[in-house]
């Protein structure tokens, strides 16, 4: 197991490569990919992804936009905080944001999956409001259903402070077919590629630890306080295979959000972007063009 993915390894031969340069901003030293040309859609993936997320959607819409997607702090190959408050929700738009000053970039529109739309409505709510608004897809905006939900974050925190409970993931995630269960849990099934990308990840004590700082330091019940006062528009693609994020939740959020709209992606799963990037780039078009 890798203490943190290195570039000339894991990265060998990362998606969108010649995309790719590091930046220091914020006291981190960050992957990111920039391609393109046009207005700027900032790309944020969810927890436990990085910029192999977008390998094949950021083309596609790199062919009208100026495409930013960083990894995350901690994520695939972008320095992990010294301290674990890093990793709370505001502290992570805050940094997101200082990444962009550092590139003088000036988001159209924030692309946000999962995890990753939560942190875009909450650069939003503290002021970086994207002209264009927010496209979240299958987007983790409120907190986790069930008896279980107000202690997920504590189980991660658990998981955390435990290293032999991380080591252990670490190894199981080696096995064969390890990998393709666990994506086929959140309702979807990735191409060998795409298994191989998230494996080399998971092998990384790393990567795992930023992973589940992020869960056990994502405070939604306060992300829900703030969804009334969201004043960008809001466009939700939901993918009606998601295991993860119940499809249903959309419409939970759009009675909490004035500009929100839902698009439905009939037979795709939580990772409905990297299953079939035609259809989600169309919605996400679609969503841009409705905004404006």
């Amino acid at each position: 197991m890798t203490a943190k993915p290195d570039w000339n390894v894991e990265g060998r031969d990362w998606p969108n490569r010649e995309a790719s340069q590091f930046v220091e901003a914020g006291g981190l030293r960050w992957h990111v990919q920039v391609m393109g040309e046009g207005p700027v859609l900032v790309f944020l993936h969810g927890t436990g992804a990085a910029t192999h997320s977008w390998r094949t959607l950021a083309p596609i819409l790199a062919q009208s936009f100026t495409i930013i997607a960083p990894d995350l702090p901690g994520h695939g190959f972008t320095e992990t905080p010294r301290h674990g408050v890093g990793f709370a929700l505001p502290q992570v738009a805050l940094s997101v944001e200082a990444l962009l000053r550092a590139l003088d970039a000036h988001p159209h529109a924030l692309i946000g999956h999962s995890a990753g739309a939560a942190i875009a409505v909450r650069m939003a709510l503290d002021g970086a409001a994207p002209a264009a608004g927010i496209v979240g897809v299958n987007a983790a905006l409120l907190p986790f259903p069930g008896p279980l939900g107000p202690w997920a974050p504590m189980l991660a925190r658990t998981l955390f402070y435990n290293p032999f409970s991380l080591s252990m993931f670490a190894h199981r995630a080696s096995r064969p077919g390890a990998i393709a269960d666990l994506m086929r849990s959140t309702g979807s099934s990735l191409d060998e590629g795409g298994l191989d990308l998230y494996a080399r990840l998971f092998r990384s004590k790393g990567h795992l630890e930023a992973t589940v700082a992020l869960m056990s330091h994502w405070d939604l019940y306060g992300l829900k306080k703030g969804l009334p006062r969201l004043r960008a528009p809001l466009a939700l693609i939901v993918g009606d295979k998601d295991r993860a994020v119940p499809p249903d939740s959309a419409y939970d959020v759009q009675l909490l959000v004035k500009h929100a709209s839902i698009a439905r992606a009939p037979g795709l799963g939580h990772l409905a972007h990297e299953e079939d990037a035609e259809t989600i780039a169309g919605l996400i078009l679609g969503a841009l063009q409705q905004a404006a």
